[in-house]
């Protein structure tokens, strides 16, 4: 049974969009996760970047709060919000590791559940990688399926 796995919004976003490179390795991936009731956690700053994304990407308004609002009704997502011990623990991170803001946190959350942070973004991957275990949606499938 897999752990528990902290999702950056890039990787809601490519499961999402078909045209995108790597999708079926993300699609597949929450596919897998929702299949084995893998516990899934994100801080709530994920909800207004898909739906920022979405928007911008598709010119859709009402298709970005669907895809929101559908995100925020998964089973095994766990959306954890940003309060002032979230904030210190990602203000950490981002100092330490040189990190944008929204990665910080997402690494925060990460390391708050003992989580495997997955990623599209190589940045992000690549800076926290001393500090959590990161991967790349490919990468945690094949981990998972192997595994098996």
């Amino acid at each position: 049974m897999p752990g528990v796995y902290a999702l950056d919004a890039s990787v809601f976003l490519n499961a999402f969009n078909p045209a995108e490179p790597g999708h079926t390795e993300s699609a597949a991936l929450m596919a897998l996760l929702e299949a084995v009731a893998a516990p899934i956690a994100a801080p709530t700053l994920v909800l207004p970047e898909v739906a920022g994304a979405i928007a911008r990407i598709r010119g859709d308004e009402e298709l970005a709060r669907e895809f929101a609002a559908t995100l925020a009704r998964l089973p095994h997502l766990m959306l954890i919000a940003l309060d002032s011990a979230l904030a210190e623990q990602a203000l950490e991170l981002a100092a330490r590791h040189r990190l944008r803001g929204a990665d910080a946190v997402y690494g925060a959350v990460a390391r708050r559940f003992g989580a495997t942070l997955v990623t599209r973004d190589r940045e992000q991957k690549d800076r926290l990688s001393g500090a959590i275990v990161t991967r790349f949606p490919e990468e945690a499938l094949n981990e998972e399926t192997g595994a098996r």
